[in-house]
C-alpha cells in the first residue's frame, strides 16, 4: 500500500504537532516551512484533521493546532484513513476488472497479503509509538 502525498503530509503534520505539543499550539505557517509543505495544501489538511477530531484549532495571535486526544489513542489509520482507503482488499494491482480469490490475477495472493499487513500496521500503530523513535 502506497500513501498518497496528502495522507503522508497529514501523518507528518500530526507527528510534528505531537512532538512539539508541550510548546503550545503549532502555527500553520511555521509548520508549512518546517515540514516543506505548501501553505495552502497544509491548510486543507489541517482543516480536515480538525473536522475529524484528530486536531483542535485555536484562533488568534497565539492560536494554532494541538492534538485533540492523547497520541496513544490516535492510530495511524485515524489520520491516513481520512485521505486514503486503507482496506485490506483494494483494486487489482494489475488493473483487471475482475480480480478475486476465485478469479485471481498473477499478483493477487501476494498483493492481498501486502495490503492486509499494511492495514494491520496502520490500525494497530499509534502516534505515540512513532514518537518513541
Amino acid at each position: 500500500m502506497m500513501l498518497s502525498q496528502t495522507a503522508e503530509y497529514a501523518l507528518r503534520t500530526v507527528l510534528h504537532i505531537a512532538r512539539t505539543g508541550s510548546d503550545g499550539p503549532a502555527n500553520a505557517d511555521a509548520m508549512a516551512t518546517s515540514l516543506g509543505i505548501p501553505r495552502n495544501y497544509l491548510s486543507k489538511v489541517l482543516h480536515r484533521l480538525a473536522q475529524a477530531g484528530v486536531l483542535t484549532s485555536t484562533r488568534g495571535r497565539n492560536g494554532g493546532f494541538v492534538l485533540a486526544r492523547d497520541p496513544g489513542k490516535i492510530s495511524l489509520a485515524a489520520v491516513v484513513g481520512l485521505f486514503d482507503r486503507i482496506e485490506p482488499r483494494r483494486q487489482c494491482l494489475l488493473g483487471q476488472a475482475v480480480c478475486s480469490d476465485t478469479r485471481p490475477c498473477a499478483a493477487h495472493a501476494r498483493w492481498i497479503a501486502v495490503n492486509e499487513q499494511s492495514a494491520k500496521f496502520l490500525n494497530e500503530t499509534t502516534i505515540s509509538q512513532l514518537l518513541k523513535k
